[in-house]
């Protein structure tokens, strides 16, 4: 089937995280989000109040991250760190779930984390998404990572923080999109830098994609568009 650059478009959560970004690199990170209509804007909890100054009235969802990168924050810290950014316009949390204790099996701990933000962020008509961080689980633990995700209240399970050992895998996406409902929607995030990889993804059952190449991927969509071979592939 055909596909449109803004069906791309719409797939992209254009990424502003890394540590020693400026004020001036999230104005010019909001002219490509706008440029291309991107789902949303992702930037650090820091730029939360210019980033939703600059995409006011446009569409672009405002979204920041919560407990990013290790998740290892307190919950009360997470769930306030989500609250002050809900009240500074967010409408998009990518929330990183309490990795360790994933890992051990305290599966109330995290369960109840995602319930917490997610009650929070929807009584403000925001959405959230769970950062499972796949490298570091096995593929039982993925599963059940995405399932206490969707018993929580969760819209989106999601990939990765970017910042682990490994980023997003066609075999991980297909994992969780298998893990829970239609309901929930799953999110693709590191190392996702062309749109051949975009295009995997969406065939694998991912609606969202977190991209820094937003640029380079929205070139590839307009060119192969323009040739008349913009099209999903089959995985």
């Amino acid at each position: 089937m055909s596909l449109t650059p803004q069906d791309i478009a719409s797939m992209l959560d254009h990424s502003t995280l890394q540590p020693f970004l400026t004020p001036e690199d999230i104005r010019k990170g909001a002219e490509v989000a706008l440029k291309y209509h991107t789902a949303s804007m992702c930037a650090r909890p820091c730029d939360v109040p210019i980033m939703a100054e600059l995409l006011k009235g446009s569409g672009v969802k405002v979204c920041t991250v919560i407990g990013f990168p290790h998740g290892a924050h307190e919950t009360a810290i997470k769930v306030e760190e989500a609250r002050l950014a809900l009240e500074e316009g967010c409408e998009e949390l990518d929330m990183v779930i309490n990795i360790g204790k994933m890992i051990a099996g305290d599966e109330a701990y995290v369960k109840n984390e995602i319930a917490e933000i997610v009650k929070l962020a929807h009584a403000s008509g925001a959405i959230v998404k769970v950062i499972i961080e796949t490298c570091y689980l096995t593929d039982e633990q993925k599963k059940r990572a995405c399932i206490l995700s969707e018993e929580a209240g969760s819209d989106f399970v999601k990939t990765s923080t970017g910042y682990g050992s490994k980023g997003c895998t066609i075999e991980d996406l297909k994992l969780m999109r298998a893990a829970v409902s239609p309901a929930v929607r799953v999110k693709g995030s590191g190392g996702i830098r062309d749109l051949d990889t975009v295009l995997r993804a969406r065939a694998a059952g991912a609606s969202r994609c977190g991209v820094s190449a937003t640029e380079k991927i929205m070139a590839e969509a307009i060119a192969r568009y323009e040739a008349g071979e913009l099209k999903e592939i089959a995985e």
